[in-house]
């Protein structure tokens, strides 16, 4: 079982003295590059008889920075920490970001948190890792400090796939072009959103269309718009539905909602964790003069997802 450490004053001594494999970076999506070099950490680990080890920060770098700018993540936390923990990650260490982290010096950053705080006895990064002040720090400088700090060190080759890097960047433009092929074959997985069936406004039933309400608990969604759905953690299999992603304009929403219309479903789901995958967009969210003509374009859209559906059963 994967265990959370929040912060390295969690980190016990013990730990520190057994030493570790360890690698560092946001991993949002853990997409299949991802993937590919936590593979190699949970290997190197088990050879050597040590914990496997993430480094990752909340918030992400470019959002203490730039939170006005903060791009859309894949992943938001609790996802995040479940993709690692499928990986087979021993131990997430999540270090708060804030000025003081900010301001370590790459050096200061190895001896810090790398070798007082963690023990690191190998260490793996990607071919781009770049960290400490000014982003001053890359796996070069990691290597040389290897021997001052008693540690080896390995980059890992970027993974490509159809001709081009897999990184959470093209996941997003592939989100926002529609490939939804594309981001699965990228992440290795459907694209999907976790969370918590809560009480809505029920506007959704008084039309006809009763809805299972998430909230996103994100600054920014990668998909925005109407989709083709499946959610999962309701039943054995994952039921078919069509879903609203964004503010609901036409009710005078100002809250980012995700908003589930399952098929042919008539149950209590209040506080069940659900995972939502996004098959197909069907199109943007739009504001209309009256719920009537919501309720229409509703009937439309859950017509046309019925359609997928059908169309991915018929042979």
């Amino acid at each position: 079982m994967t265990e959370l450490v929040r912060g390295l004053h969690n980190y016990a001594p013990i730990l520190q003295q057994q030493g570790c494999v360890a690698t560092i970076g946001n991993f949002d999506g853990v997409h299949r590059g991802h993937q590919t070099l936590l593979s190699e950490v949970t290997k190197e680990a088990a050879r050597r008889k040590i914990p496997s080890v993430v480094v990752t920060f909340e918030p992400q770098p470019a959002e203490f920075f730039a939170p006005e700018k903060s791009i859309a993540r894949l992943t938001r936390w609790r996802e995040k920490f479940h993709a690692l923990a499928q990986c087979g990650i021993d131990k997430v260490l999540v270090l708060y970001f804030n000025k003081a982290l900010a301001a370590l010096s790459a050096e200061e950053f190895i001896k810090t948190v790398l070798s007082d705080g963690i023990g690191a006895k190998h260490i793996i990064v990607g071919d781009d890792f770049r960290f400490g002040k000014a982003r001053q720090g890359d796996f070069h400088f990691l290597e040389a400090a290897g021997s001052r700090y008693h540690f080896t060190t390995a980059s890992m080759q970027s993974v490509m796939l159809e001709g081009s890097r897999v990184s959470s960047t093209r996941i997003r433009k592939a989100l926002a072009d529609k490939d939804h092929g594309l981001a699965e074959r990228l992440l290795g997985h459907p694209y999907f959103m976790e969370g918590r069936v809560v009480h809505g406004d029920k506007r959704g039933r008084s039309i006809g269309f009763p809805t299972a309400n998430i909230h996103l608990h994100r600054r920014a969604t990668p998909v925005q718009g109407i989709y083709v759905v499946r959610m999962h953690g309701l039943s054995t299999d994952a039921l078919p539905g069509v879903a609203n992603i964004g503010t609901r304009p036409t009710v005078g929403g100002t809250r980012a909602l995700l908003e589930v219309h399952l098929f042919d479903f008539n149950q209590d789901i209040y506080g069940r964790q659900v995972r939502v995958e996004f098959c197909k967009k069907l199109r943007d969210e739009e504001r209309y003069a009256s719920l009537e003509l919501l309720r229409i374009q509703i009937e439309q859209d859950a017509l046309q997802a019925r359609a997928y559906f059908e169309e991915c059963r018929t042979p």
